[in-house]
């Protein structure tokens, strides 16, 4: 999905006045390069473009898109963190940043030492499914099920370590099952495999199952929230029959190590703003993303937390890339 960045109107100077930094020049007083470590067309880029692109009416400066997509994100935080901490290099990365701390074993950056969290920007909600040819009807019914047959179904993944990999990981041993993974080269093969009935169950973002929800060819058994969706109230969540479940992503922003803390400031406060925009909201919205507001101490603190979190699924999940 591509959106049209540069109109002629994000050029043009808005009277909000952003806070100067000891005295000096307001920042940003240049562009900004927006390096997106995904390639165009999905979520983080999508989040990226909306977000950004109201920043730049916001300040009457430019947030110049830059994809650096390539290994799980690696390239482009590589790059980040390798830039001048001065405000003017930005980072959009999503919970992939914390998992590949725990599935490679050698990065060229400290996941948490090497960068800033400066805010959220969307939250990923997961959604269990299964095959319409599987006997059940909701999620409950998916463990009695799996229980009763264990080692039998079938669960696709876009590949090892991923989010969709690892969500239903946990929720099969907080649920005591067992199951059999099969990874496949992304989002969309795993959700083509599903609908074929290669596989029979699956837990992926909404966004990238929603089409296939919409048009019946699987069957929505849980969201991935401790909570149910207001946009899905008759689906449980699935911490309805696993009790202490959640398991939701993100798409943030981030910024390298020893980056100023005024300017950090700033940023969160555009974010915040961007993101309270009933434009932007109902963008992302449209998206199946939900705006995600924190301060930069709140989202550092749940970034660790997702850390922490992310390597002890891992290690359950068994998964390992070299």
């Amino acid at each position: 999905m591509n959106f049209p960045f540069w109109p002629l109107a994000a050029l043009v100077a808005s009277p909000l006045l952003l806070p100067a930094a000891s005295g000096a020049q307001t920042y940003p007083s240049k562009p900004v390069r927006v390096v997106i470590v995904f390639p165009p067309g999905g979520s983080n880029d999508v989040v990226g473009r909306i977000v950004f692109e109201r920043i730049s009416r916001l300040t009457g400066q430019q947030f110049i898109i830059d994809n650096r997509g390539g290994a799980a994100g690696q390239i482009g935080s590589e790059m980040v963190a390798n830039s001048p901490p001065d405000g003017y290099t930005v980072m959009v990365q999503s919970t992939t940043h914390v998992a590949n701390a725990h599935l490679y074993k050698k990065l060229r950056y400290d996941v948490l030492k090497d960068f800033i969290s400066v805010a959220p920007m969307a939250r990923q909600v997961g959604m269990l499914v299964s095959h319409p040819s599987l006997p059940v009807k909701t999620g409950k019914e998916l463990v009695a099920l799996a229980k009763k047959r264990p080692g039998e179904i079938t669960y696709g993944s876009a590949g090892n370590g991923s989010y969709v990999h690892l969500s239903m990981a946990l929720m099969a041993s907080m649920a005591g099952l067992k199951m059999i993974h099969v990874p496949y080269k992304g989002g969309g093969p795993a959700g083509t495999a599903i609908v074929a009935g290669e596989t029979q169950a699956m837990l992926a973002t909404i966004g990238s199952l929603f089409p296939h929800i919409k048009a019946g060819r699987v069957r929505p058994l849980g969201v991935s929230t401790d909570k149910r969706l207001a946009q899905f109230p008759d689906v449980a969540a699935i911490a309805e029959f696993v009790p202490g479940y959640e398991f939701t992503a993100w798409v943030g922003c981030f910024v390298p190590a020893r980056t100023p803390a005024n300017i950090v400031d700033t940023l969160n406060g555009l974010l915040g703003k961007a993101l309270a925009d009933p434009g932007v909201s109902s963008k992302l919205a449209a998206q199946t993303l939900d705006p995600m507001i924190m301060t930069s101490a709140e989202f550092t603190a749940r970034v660790k937390s997702d850390y922490d979190k992310y390597e002890k699924v891992v290690k359950l999940s068994g998964a390992r890339v070299d």
